[in-house]
């Protein structure tokens, strides 16, 4: 008995202990980062017409995706009393929101930096992302404008100021 008892102390000394399970991404951090945005795009003085609340997934291997919908101005609309609008006022609102896209495209740095550091237990080679669909009116001169952006950078290089800037990949669709 004891020769067996030696035997599978030796047999399970040499097994690898299983691995450490790492801190799971919860879904209050999550909701915590997805009404960050929501504030950060929605309740400012300069802020965008935010069409619903932010929702953000995690993709385990991946990283933390975030997504929302806005218009970059609060629009003029369409009543019996102004039943269209003129190719001037639908000008200007073109103008407002060309205007109006290089700060959103700054707070969505901004949004990706905070988030990477407010997401502790997002491991440091995944991704932060946050893809921003912009709505326009089938009136509207959209020309110029993207439909839809989408930045990303892993968490790591968020987090560090050398890397940052190099860091964020932006797609504009």
């Amino acid at each position: 008995m004891n020769g067996l008892a030696i035997l599978l102390a030796f047999f399970l000394a040499g097994q690898e202990a299983p691995p450490a399970a790492h801190a799971r991404v919860t879904r209050g951090a999550l909701a915590s980062v997805e009404k960050t945005f929501d504030g950060r795009l929605a309740y400012t003085a300069d802020a965008f017409d935010l069409l619903g609340p932010t929702r953000g997934v995690y993709l385990e291997g991946y990283g933390a995706v975030f997504s929302t919908e806005l218009n970059l101005i609060v629009s003029p609309n369409l009543s019996p009393f102004h039943p269209a609008f003129s190719k001037i006022e639908i000008a200007r609102i073109h103008e407002r929101k060309v205007q109006r896209l290089p700060l959103l495209k700054q707070k969505m740095r901004e949004m990706l930096v905070a988030s990477a550091a407010s997401l502790e237990n997002l491991p440091p080679s995944e991704r932060v992302v946050l893809a921003v669909s912009l709505f326009h009116y089938s009136w509207e001169d959209y020309s110029g404008l993207p439909s839809q952006i989408v930045m990303q950078a892993e968490r790591q290089k968020l987090l560090s100021n050398a890397t940052r800037e190099t860091a964020i990949r932006t797609v504009e669709y």
